[in-house]
């Protein structure tokens, strides 16, 4: 299996974390401890699955490390479910619906359930790290999502309920067709949300830069760069961006648009 930050063999200090697992509920994930998992159909890729119906989430993330020539080239969701793809770091070719999309830092793809997505390394050789997601979609008659892709760097950042030390992104279209969305929110440091959030809906959130102290049912956690956070269904959360000038940054995803089944 092997470790994501590819440190193994025996520790100087005792073993510790600051991961915290409530299933059903909430979590907080650390690069260190991530373990390697194999899944067919991605090559010469170190695969670390984040949040997942075994956590308690409705959706599947996943951390990819793509290497060399690596990629998935037999396809991945699709019959009904769809996917997206977010660049971290490096340069993916990716491909949906016949089509190529150069995806450099920044770069993401949405491609509906009804499509697959597969995608090749192209950093000259050097690794290029994705932030993966997979949900199956809650149809609505007479709606159809499309492909849709673009680069955060093209976005313009929208103040996040009024507050300017608070930016937010919306990565696909505020359409009903969409029964999910992606969002940036970046955090100057010193800021924080406006109140403690509870609704129902479920998050699975990549922390990108900066540090924060994070509420998840009442307990202040610290968050860092490279952790993952999911975040269940009415679950009490907020987060003040600590540190000294980098923001507090995560991308996440937030299921939307639709009603409660029964």
């Amino acid at each position: 299996m092997g470790y994501i930050n590819q440190v193994q063999g025996y520790r100087e200090s005792l073993l510790e974390t600051r991961s915290v697992i409530k299933k059903d509920n909430y979590a907080v994930i650390t690069p260190d401890g991530l373990v390697n998992n194999v899944v067919p159909g991605f090559k010469d890729c170190d695969v670390t699955i984040l949040g997942s119906p075994r956590l308690g989430a409705r959706f599947v993330d996943y951390l990819v490390t793509v290497k060399n020539q690596g990629g998935n080239k037999t396809g991945f969701a699709g019959d009904g479910i769809q996917s997206f793809v977010y660049v971290v770091y490096g340069k993916i070719n990716a491909f949906a619906d016949g089509k190529r999309y150069e995806l450099t830092e920044g770069g993401y793809l949405y491609v509906p359930p009804h499509l697959q997505l597969t995608f090749e390394n192209n950093n000259n050789g050097e690794d290029s790290r994705l932030f993966l997601y997979k949900k199956r979609y809650q149809p609505l008659k007479g709606y159809t999502p499309e492909v849709v892709t673009g680069n955060v760097n093209d976005i313009e950042q929208e103040a996040y309920e009024g507050m300017k030390e608070v930016l937010i992104q919306d990565l696909l279209p505020k359409e009903i067709g969409y029964d999910m969305n992606i969002h940036i929110l970046s955090f100057k440091p010193g800021a924080s949300h406006g109140y403690i959030e509870t609704h129902v809906q479920e998050h699975g959130a990549y922390v990108l830069s900066g540090r924060g102290m994070y509420n998840l049912d009442n307990e202040w956690m610290p968050v860092d760069k490279g952790d993952y956070i999911f975040m269940g269904a009415y679950v009490p959360q907020a987060t003040y961006a600590i540190g000294l000038d980098e923001p507090f940054s995560y991308i996440y995803s937030k299921d939307a648009n639709r009603d409660i089944d029964l």
